[in-house]
């Protein structure tokens, strides 16, 4: 039976890689730490793990979730709204491809937060 030590990379499908790097970058904030024609790896918080953007004609959505500081702040900055949820609040916005990233913070339960 495996015994899983974490989450190694999350794979969203777009359209068009060069408009999904810019819009990840954009949105999210996040970096791109290696890029071939089919595809884009993006940093997320200097793991190790991270999310990779695949060029495809038959896009899948997929759902992504990041943990932020404060929820909140992030949505007055994409003019979205926050509902709450157990560990805080989160705030979600869809890409152009359909996938739906959300922002999640750990207000309500900081010992589960990361440092």
């Amino acid at each position: 039976m495996p015994e899983p030590r974490g989450i190694d990379n999350v794979f969203v499908d777009v359209a068009d890689l060069d408009d999904g790097v810019a819009w990840y970058e954009r949105v999210a904030g996040l970096r791109v730490k290696l890029r071939t024609p089919d595809m884009a790896v993006l940093e997320v918080g200097g793991d190790v793990a991270g999310v990779v953007l695949v060029r495809s004609e038959s896009v899948t959505p997929a759902r992504l979730w990041f943990e932020v500081v404060d929820a909140a702040a992030v949505a007055a900055e994409l003019s979205t709204v926050t509902f709450p949820i157990p560990t805080g609040l989160t705030t979600r916005i869809t890409d152009p491809w359909g996938n739906e990233i959300g922002f999640t913070d750990y207000t309500l339960r900081p010992e589960l937060a990361r440092p």
